[in-house]
């Protein structure tokens, strides 16, 4: 039986967010999303003139970002405990982070002014941090970044605080624009990515749901080809609506649970590959470094490249099961304990 609402509710006097339980829709997802990102970085997609890699690569992480919003604010729309989001957040973030980067740092002899702006989630404002084995770490700057917003806003406001992020959506898009960036790795220029997936959450958790909104009832395909449209340069200013058209898109098959691609994308294999989703994002890199790059082109993608991904889904699959799960336990022991003995709120975890 749910218990009674606490003061600090999306509105005063509203009822409770609605419950809407495991959506595996979200494990699909996010497993498309790192094939994305996989395909951009280390296979060649063409034709060449559509500049398709980079596409890929666009599309592969607003969907990340997008997710990871819509988890983040789902987290704190059911459990509005900034310290129990912390310790969860960040025992899943950093323990591989932290490894990965002072094995690679320390492989390239980085000095101390990489390594602190790597620790410390800095790099994607110090563009000499980010090189070859670590450009990609620009992303878990804006998630961190991220975190600390959503935090604060939740540490000052309670559930209210959540609105800000459908408050600076619009902003940080125009920002965007002045700025002529649609592309950019600093947060200010890309939060939007996420915050477009918290202010999907709250439009799920809202008390009549998702469904109630027509936009989010049409084919998922259209939104699908809108997105595609939305992270291919040559249309130039569509690249400003990536994260909206990347929301549509997630939010159809949440709106459909039973259409189509909702039922394809709550495939086992799909889950396995999201499970595995943040190894495979921070490893990768790795992978494909040294003489897994070096050779023609013809054994590079025949041979090498399929080396490349067996070798980073087994590394992968190992972090994930043996090291990282140990980190998650422990992060939720801990964000339990800070929680004491309070009662559970009404909405119950939103899980991918």
């Amino acid at each position: 039986m749910a218990s009674k609402p606490e003061t600090g509710d999306l509105t005063q006097g509203a009822a409770p967010p609605v419950a809407v339980g495991r959506l595996p829709q979200l494990d699909g997802w996010r497993a498309i999303s790192i094939a994305c990102v996989l395909a951009s970085h280390l296979l060649p997609l063409g034709p060449k003139f559509l500049r398709l890699n980079e596409a890929a690569g666009l599309l592969g992480m607003n969907l990340f970002f997008t997710l990871s919003g819509f988890l983040i604010g789902s987290f704190l729309l059911e459990k509005p405990d900034v310290s129990a989001f912390a310790y969860r957040r960040l025992f899943r973030i950093l323990p591989l982070a932290w490894l990965y980067l002072a094995i690679v740092l320390t492989v390239l002899h980085a000095p101390f002014g990489v390594w602190r702006a790597n620790f410390l989630f800095t790099a994607n404002y110090e563009d000499p941090a980010l090189g070859y084995l670590t450009g990609h770490m620009w992303s878990l700057c804006v998630e961190i970044h991220f975190y600390l917003l959503a935090g604060i806003a939740v540490l000052l406001f309670g559930r209210r605080g959540l609105w800000l992020f459908p408050i600076l959506l619009p902003l940080v898009t125009l920002t965007r624009v002045v700025f002529d960036d649609p592309m950019s790795i600093r947060t200010h220029l890309r939060m939007d990515d996420i915050l477009v997936g918290g202010t999907l959450a709250l439009i799920v958790h809202a008390p009549r749901g998702i469904s109630r909104f027509a936009v989010f009832r049409q084919p998922p395909f259209l939104y699908a080809a809108l997105l595609l449209v939305c992270s291919m340069s040559m249309f130039g200013p569509a690249l400003y609506l990536r994260p909206y058209a990347a929301a549509l898109l997630v939010g159809s098959t949440l709106a459909q649970p039973t259409g189509w691609l909702s039922q394809r994308l709550a495939r086992p294999s799909l889950a396995y590959v999201a499970r595995i989703s943040y190894a495979l994002y921070i490893i990768h890199p790795a992978a494909a470094h040294g003489w897994f790059a070096e050779s023609s082109k013809l054994v590079l993608y025949l041979v090498k490249r399929p080396l490349t991904l067996l070798i980073t889904f087994a590394l992968a699959h190992l972090s994930t099961f043996y090291y990282e799960e140990r980190w998650i336990k422990l992060g939720r022991r801990l964000s339990n304990r800070s929680r004491g003995a309070r009662p559970a709120h009404a909405v119950p975890p939103v899980t991918s």
